[in-house]
């Protein structure tokens, strides 16, 4: 190998080492606080299996959960190309935006709101698929379901307050 080339690919190696020794120095990949983590407040499968579901139960669960794992699938591989061109679409003009000499506050707002849409109809679909998941169970667990879940929440919420008078 001659020296250009040594040079080229020490400079492509030496910043992609530091940036993951620095990742790793940071403590990796955390999804605390981010809607992903113990304190999402959203569906919990750790309580689900706290409140003694039967057999029967268990596997209108599962059923619910792979006929869903598969609807996905199914849109997915039929609307990949449309997903993809939509996506790159919205981010072309989230581009022009940003990189325009002057900041456009209207077509920030329509890109923002068009976001908060998608985030929506998301939002309510997984909503439907808790509601469906519910109702399987009998009102004895949904009570304590949601007892379970306050107490979560609880939880949560004093750590959060020990962490914000600890810094």
């Amino acid at each position: 190998m001659n020296t250009t080339k040594k040079l080229v690919l020490a400079a492509a190696i030496i910043p992609l080492t530091f940036a993951t020794a620095s990742a790793y120095a940071f403590g990796g990949k955390s999804d605390n606080g981010r809607g992903h983590g113990k304190c999402s407040g959203g569906f919990d499968r750790g309580i689900m299996r706290q409140l003694d579901l039967t057999e029967e139960q268990k596997d209108q669960m599962k059923e619910l959960r792979e006929a869903n794992k598969a609807s996905k699938k199914v849109n997915a591989q039929e609307n990949f190309g449309a997903k993809l061109e939509a996506k790159q679409a919205h981010q072309k003009q989230v581009q022009a935006l940003v990189l325009a000499d002057t900041f456009d506050q209207a077509a920030a707002t329509e890109l923002a709101s068009q976001m908060v849409e998608k985030q929506t109809e998301r939002r309510v679909k997984s909503l439907e698929k808790q509601q469906q998941m519910l109702n399987i169970l009998t009102d004895e667990q949904k009570t304590k379901f949601v007892e379970l879940q306050e107490e979560k929440m609880q939880k949560c919420s004093d750590k959060m307050q020990e962490r914000i008078q600890k810094s």
